[in-house]
């Protein structure tokens, strides 16, 4: 008789485990079971530490799915320890089971009794996944109703401290000196009309530096900073839940992004307040009348394309795009003229930047263009630019560090829900109940604390790696662009090519006039090595009195660090532009 075969599946989240549901628990029934039934296991998978609230984010589960319609292995029979463990979305459960039984494969849940070959099997699945789905929504209610009574209660509910204060024990105290800065945001905001980035600006010029933490490593202070700041009713001693909260994007089932809300909770906090009440309120306001967003309604396809990467030639500031509207003639007819300028209001020598001089974009902008087409064209360009694409890049010491974060972070979990069984053990009548349940629920806050931390520490790793890995693709793409560039480049939008230089180029300079020879740029820095005139160059510049052409070649390990803190700037938007450049040769071969 030929044996059957089955497949094996376990899954376990972090908090499971602590209840008997272990994978080794899990994976000893299978195998028991399937030895019983005189079935061949031809293959494990496993998911640990993965939730059940979709199949996206369960890696093995999806290899196995694959496995079965391609007909590896021949199963007949997928075995799960309940069918809680297949999945605790009702739908994707039932797509799933669906997919499987198209290629003659059915789903046992030992633990439960269920078998989908059976006419009564299918039923109780259905019944019994949205059973598991239920639990799952009502085990988040949960979880996010405990957040918010500590919200009302005025307890801080994770994560890092505001700017001027500082965490202890999970109790918010006033940073002395970083709350002075705070106290200065809100006189200047209050009491003046400058705004967010003029704010910013005094408190740069004034020498005041931005302390450093987790979760914000610039010295400088920004608009975006202060903004922050202003918004934040942590500062007038109150707690908020609820600013943020995940919202489904149309049209998709398991994708979130995070919106701001006006009807947030907001209660008195146990933490001193920096600022009064009064103060706070006066400037949330006045955002309510600043903040307003103003949509563009002329000349809608223009972008400035070199915004950011031109520097001012007397500040070293960023130069910024901006448009000079005339109206022509009697009629309603207005012609926009569009130039460069410096708007950074940097001081140089405690003197503001006096850079008065408008730039045409359209010169800049051809000049730089000119430029790159130069390089292209250059004989050694095409051969190098291939040769570079498809080169490998180690990811080895980041993944390691997100493996070290994610077991700590499975650790710190696994200890917050026995905390939680322990306060639910806790028997009513004990004499020393209240003192017990306070010791355990201030340990039980302490790690919630703990967790948020590690889990922004996972965040930023995984931007880390991904910053890494899309460094290839995204190089690849910018290479494969520039070998045709001077036959593509005028085919684009003002948006695509606005993206291109900003993923090809770091820095330009300009002299403060034109040069007697026509020259206006001076030095262009590129994000990674080019090659031009036989060797590899990290710049180009030229000089101010005969003209002549500069190159920098490669420098040191730093230059390649700086570079790939720049590979994320380089979005997958060029694999987009690489599709449209395929078309518009295509049509120029025509």
């Amino acid at each position: 008789m030929k044996a059957i075969k089955c497949y094996l599946y376990t899954r376990v989240s972090t908090a499971m485990q602590v209840d008997g549901f272990s994978l080794d628990a899990q994976k000893d029934r299978l195998r028991k079971y399937a030895d019983y039934q005189e079935m061949h296991i031809a293959g494990e998978y496993c998911d640990e530490g993965k939730s059940g609230k979709n199949v996206e984010g369960r890696p093995e589960f999806l290899h196995m799915l694959r496995d079965i319609e391609s007909g590896k292995d021949n199963v007949s029979y997928v075995l799960v320890f309940k069918l809680s463990r297949f999945g605790r979305n009702a739908a994707d459960v039932l797509t799933s089971l669906q997919r499987m039984q198209d290629y003659g494969v059915n789903l046992i849940c030992v633990e439960d009794g269920i078998d989908s070959s059976k006419d009564s099997g299918k039923l109780m699945i259905s019944v019994l996944s949205a059973v598991a789905e239920i639990e799952r929504e009502n085990i988040l209610v949960q979880t996010m109703e405990g957040r918010r009574q500590k919200a009302r209660e005025g307890r801080w509910n994770g994560g890092f401290a505001p700017y001027g204060y500082k965490l202890e024990n999970g109790q918010l105290l006033i940073e002395e000196e970083e709350a002075e800065v705070v106290r200065i945001i809100f006189d200047k905001y209050i009491h003046t009309t400058m705004g967010s980035r003029k704010i910013a600006s005094w408190l740069n010029q004034h020498g005041y530096k931005k302390v450093k933490r987790q979760n914000n490593m610039l010295d400088s202070f920004t608009g975006a900073f202060v903004v922050g700041v202003l918004d934040n009713p942590v500062y007038a001693g109150k707690i908020a839940y609820g600013r943020r909260r995940n919202e489904k994007k149309q049209g998709t089932r398991n994708e979130y992004h995070v919106v701001m809300t006006d009807d947030y909770m907001l209660h008195d906090s146990i933490h001193a307040a920096i600022v009064s009440e009064k103060d706070w309120q006066l400037a949330h306001a006045r955002r309510k009348t600043t903040h307003v967003s103003h949509d563009k309604i002329h000349s809608l396809e223009h972008e400035h394309i070199l915004t950011g990467l031109l520097k001012c030639p007397v500040c070293g500031g960023n130069m910024y795009g901006n448009v000079n509207r005339k109206k022509k003639g009697d009629v309603e007819y207005y012609k926009d003229y569009f130039y460069y300028a410096c708007k950074h209001r940097l001081h140089m020598d405690s003197r503001r930047c006096d850079y008065h001089h408008q730039w045409g974009e359209e010169i800049i902008n051809d000049a730089v263009a000119d430029t790159v087409k130069k390089l292209v064209q250059n004989t050694v360009f095409n051969a190098a630019i291939r040769e570079r694409i498809g080169k490998q890049i180690n990811t080895e010491d980041v993944e390691k560090e997100l493996d070290e974060l994610r077991k700590r972070l499975r650790q710190l979990i696994g200890t917050k829900d026995r905390i939680g069984q322990q306060i639910d053990a806790l028997e009513y009548d004990d004499p020393h109940y209240n003192r017990k349940y306070q010791d355990l629920q201030e340990r039980h806050d302490k790690i919630y604390d703990e967790i948020a931390q590690a889990e922004a520490c996972i965040a930023d790793t995984q931007a880390q790696l991904l910053s890494i890995q899309q460094q290839k693709i995204s190089s690849d793409n910018v290479f494969q662009f520039l070998l045709y560039f001077d036959k593509l480049y005028d085919h684009f939008t003002d948006a695509e090519k606005k993206e291109f230089m900003a993923a090809f180029i770091e820095r330009i300079e300009i002299y403060p006039e034109r040069l007697p020879s026509g020259r206006i740029l001076k030095h262009i820095d590129f994000r990674f090595p080019v090659f031009y005139k036989d060797q590899e160059i990290t710049g180009i510049g030229w000089d101010n009195s005969n003209g002549v052409e500069t190159v920098f070649v490669r420098e040191s390990r730093q230059r390649e660090r700086q570079q790939n803190r720049h590979a994320i700037q380089k979005k997958e938007w060029i694999g987009d532009l690489c599709d449209k450049a395929k078309e518009i040769i295509t049509l120029i071969v025509v």
